[in-house]
């Protein structure tokens, strides 16, 4: 009985280490592959033409900007809007003011 038993232990442990092997060897997600880790920064500040404030995300190293507010009805943030500032500062060729 208890030969059996380690049986289908090990049976079971080749199966997990097989997935293990399938999860390792996958491909990660493309949408990340191109990616790098971002540098934060948030500031809080105005919606023009609304009452409420918003939450501006702001990706340094990645070049985006994002805006969020606070939904109360709902308790949790909605976005506002994204930017992508690297083709802002494509768009005016690199310079600053």
């Amino acid at each position: 009985m208890a030969r059996k038993r380690n049986t289908g232990l090990v049976a079971i442990n080749l199966v997990l280490l097989c997935v293990l092997a399938l999860v390792t060897i996958a491909p990660g997600a493309s949408a990340q592959r191109d990616r790098v880790r971002g540098d934060y920064t948030m500031v809080s500040g105005r919606i023009q033409g609304s009452v409420e404030s918003a939450i501006y995300i702001v990706d340094a190293t990645n070049l985006e900007l994002v805006a969020v507010r606070w939904d109360r009805s709902r308790r949790n943030l909605a976005p506002v809007g994204f930017r992508s500032l690297s083709t802002d500062f494509d768009r005016v060729g690199g310079q600053g003011r």
